[in-house]
């Protein structure tokens, strides 16, 4: 997920000069193409989280499209604050990517897991949320959250699960993508970021009628398509890396209930 996001950017930035990517001092590696291809549209900010998003809404209100990279862990949670009051406030087209959601840094401690970044974007209002479970929603993701030219955070967990999809799907904001179709009446799964190819897996041994779905978009969410799988579903199990509170999890709940 990772390399296909690196890629979007890059095309993105070749396409537009106005985009630009600011690094929390992450993902050196990562964007060596960027830095090759697009060198006058990258920013290293540094450890200084919250001076990086004040500076991206300030890049935004004078025409920049930011992307704004750091762990989860750092972006969203570190700098909710300043996402709330310099971003989404104003509704400014920043894109702020968090990278590692989940357990994926559980070795560096509580400081570097982020299990309540959904839950947190959530509630600010003018933010929208995304969720990709590959490669190929990535792209779908960073596409639309250019085109959107609003506030957006997009969340990306463990990089290397494997492809869900064959090809880029063609999704609407919202939209909520079937992975494996089940029988009537059947057990479903709804499944976000890297959780949705251990649940196909889960589905394939043990739940061969089952019905999964990925959730692409956790904010905003096509809540009719929801209620229409609780139901034709005779039971509906929700699976993500992220706290029980505030998550997907949640958004199912406060739709169906």
């Amino acid at each position: 997920m990772r390399v296909a996001f690196s890629e979007s950017l890059v095309q993105l930035a070749k396409a537009d000069a106005n985009v630009l990517l600011l690094t929390g001092d992450h993902g050196y590696a990562l964007f060596d193409d960027f830095r090759r291809e697009c060198p006058e549209q990258y920013i290293n900010a540094g450890v200084a989280e919250q001076n990086m998003v004040g500076m991206a809404a300030g890049l935004a209100r004078v025409g920049f499209r930011p992307f704004v990279y750091a762990l989860s862990a750092f972006v969203p949670v570190r700098v909710l604050e300043q996402i709330k009051l310099d971003i989404a406030h104003d509704q400014l087209p920043v894109v702020l990517i968090g990278d590692g959601a989940g357990f994926v840094y559980s070795h560096l401690g509580t400081s570097h897991q982020s299990t309540e970044d959904i839950a947190c974007t959530r509630a600010i209002p003018n933010l929208s949320v995304y969720s990709p479970s590959d490669r190929f929603e990535v792209v779908t993701t960073m596409t639309m959250a250019y085109q959107a030219k609003a506030a957006v955070y997009l969340r990306m967990g463990k990089s290397d699960v494997g492809d869900i999809h064959k090809y880029v799907p063609q999704a609407q904001v919202g939209q909520l993508l079937q992975v494996k179709r089940g029988s009537a009446g059947a057990l479903a799964f709804i499944a976000t970021g890297s959780m949705v190819r251990m649940v196909i897996d889960i589905a394939n041994e043990c739940y061969p009628n089952a019905t999964v779905w990925s959730a692409p978009f956790i904010k905003p969410i096509d809540a009719r398509l929801v209620r229409e799988i609780c139901a034709q579903s005779c039971a509906l199990v929700v699976v993500e890396e992220h706290s029980v509170m505030g998550g997907l999890g949640s958004v199912i709940t406060e739709i169906s209930t």
